[in-house]
């Protein structure tokens, strides 16, 4: 008797969507499963590193074929289209044409992308640091930049404070603001907005808080009243999910995040599990966790080991999901690392200068590893299946024609 594998299908390959399928090939027997990481890019991107990408770092390349080199984990190297989640199918396209990969359980692990809460000009002329595209597009624009020329960064959250800081660090010569729609570090402890003040001021950032940037044009952005001289306007206003899930029949909020339980897995859909920036998780207090790779790498524990222990015919346990610091580079030389409550909320002490900086360091690097290190170097022990869902039938007709009209839906978000 032919024994039937069970399909896993993980769609994208950022933190959370490597380290998950790596940790479910060492955690099931490979003759039980057939792993296939769906992925555009052939390289992991540490995408807490963009901004230093952006200013002309040079980051070190993270190849997933040798990052999953003997672990039985199949990467296809394609774009996702769109996912029926009724018919358990994911289509896909490689530059030809669209394929069909169907799965008995699905990773959801798209993530999300820069969001330009459509603010006129800021797609046509704003960049963004979200994705390694973007990153080597105002890469190429900032070193084209003469002395003295004003470059904007709009948003003051993590993103927008790593960015300005980085871009006035390696770039002195430039005219750098941030513009924050409230005050400059509201949400941070006393000593961590001081801190912060302090570096912009060294840096020489001016900073425009309480203001709302209305529209963004080629060589300015506008203002609520006035108009501030940019020929380069970074947008780091928050992130927006990948408009597939929302095309789907599977259960999500209002953004496009999906709607999971405990042990990530959809509330509408049983064989397919969210994770990383795609799902909405409750933390402490039922309060969503925050789009960030804090929140996506035990998303990817907690789904990889549930999927495992139900495969394997044991109850999955589930960790609570909690936060300890916020992190944050301020350029190469100093960073912030503000101590949080476990449901995000600031405390007094916080940790800053030159050794923030290398406790931001250490936690990036440390990033990278989980993902190359699923199990954080814990022995592998693959355990067997012990039953699974029948491989799914090939689709008629009028399921393709359904298919394609999902898929065109998908592609008109």
């Amino acid at each position: 008797m032919q024994v039937t594998q069970h399909r896993i299908i993980v769609i994208g390959a950022g933190y959370a969507g490597a380290i998950a399928a790596g940790r479910l090939a060492r955690r099931l027997r490979r003759e039980d499963v057939a792993i296939t990481l769906v992925n555009a890019e052939p390289d992991f991107v540490e995408r807490v590193r963009l901004h230093q990408l952006a200013v002309g770092q040079e980051l070190r390349p993270r190849p997933f074929s040798e990052m999953f080199a003997g672990t039985g984990v199949r990467l296809r190297l394609a774009k996702v289209t769109a996912v029926d989640a009724d018919r358990r199918t994911v289509f896909i396209t490689d530059g030809g044409s669209t394929e069909e990969l169907p799965y008995d359980t699905l990773v959801y692990a798209l993530g999300s992308t820069w969001n330009t809460h459509d603010v006129p000009g800021t797609a046509e002329h704003a960049h963004d640091i979200a994705g390694r595209p973007g990153a080597l597009r105002l890469r190429e624009r900032l070193a084209g930049l003469g002395a003295g020329q004003p470059v904007v960064v709009v948003g003051g959250g993590l993103t927008g404070l790593e960015a300005a800081t980085e871009i006035a660090e390696a770039r002195p010569d430039l005219d750098v603001a941030l513009a924050a729609r409230a005050t400059l570090g509201d949400w941070l402890s006393p000593k961590g907005r001081r801190h912060l003040h302090k570096v912009c001021d060294k840096l020489g950032i001016t900073v425009h808080e309480h203001t709302a940037v209305t529209a963004v044009g080629p060589d300015h952005v506008t203002t609520a009243s006035s108009t501030i001289p940019a020929v380069v306007t970074v947008w780091t206003t928050g992130f927006a999910v990948h408009p597939i899930a929302q095309a789907t029949a599977l259960k999500t909020d209002t953004t496009g995040r999906i709607e999971v339980d405990s042990t990530m897995r959809s509330l509408s859909h049983p064989d397919v599990y969210a994770i990383g920036d795609a799902a909405l998780v409750l933390g402490p207090g039922d309060k969503p966790l925050r789009m960030s790779c804090a929140s996506g790498v035990p998303t990817a524990w907690q789904a990889a080991d549930s999927i495992a222990s139900r495969l394997t015919g044991t109850k999955p346990t589930t960790v609570p999901l909690r936060y300890f610091n916020q992190c944050i580079s301020l350029g190469r030389k100093d960073g912030l690392i503000q101590y949080v409550t476990a449901d995000d909320q600031a405390r007094p002490a916080a940790l800053t200068g030159k050794t923030a900086a290398l406790y931001k360091e250490l936690v990036c690097k440390g990033a990278a590893w989980g993902v190359a290190n699923p199990t954080l170097a814990k022995p592998t022990r693959r355990h067997g299946v012990v039953q699974g869902p029948a491989p799914l039938p090939h689709p008629t007709t009028a399921n393709a024609a359904n298919a394609a009209n999902a898929a065109n839906a998908a592609n008109a978000g």
